[in-house]
């Protein structure tokens, strides 16, 4: 049985929107683990991939708001 992704007006998938949330809250919570571990290298790594996945998620959710007119220029 396949399920069929939700899709904004402009036909992108919010799903993996939700995803990349879901990742970058997992990383930011081993992030903080490390930091009260003293692992200060490993809980670096995990802030930036958590970022990573926020902004991953940021620019999926402004394709399904407005397309391309919202996403963020390299100026």
């Amino acid at each position: 049985m396949t399920t069929m992704p939700e899709t904004g007006e402009n036909g992108v998938d919010l799903s993996e929107a939700a995803r990349q949330l879901e990742l970058a809250v997992h990383d930011a919570q081993v992030s903080y683990d490390c930091v009260a571990l003293g692992n200060l290298d490993r809980a670096h790594t995990h802030a930036i991939t958590a970022r990573a996945a926020i902004d991953a998620a940021e620019t999926i959710l402004r394709a399904a708001l407005g397309g391309a007119a919202n996403l963020p220029s390299d100026d």
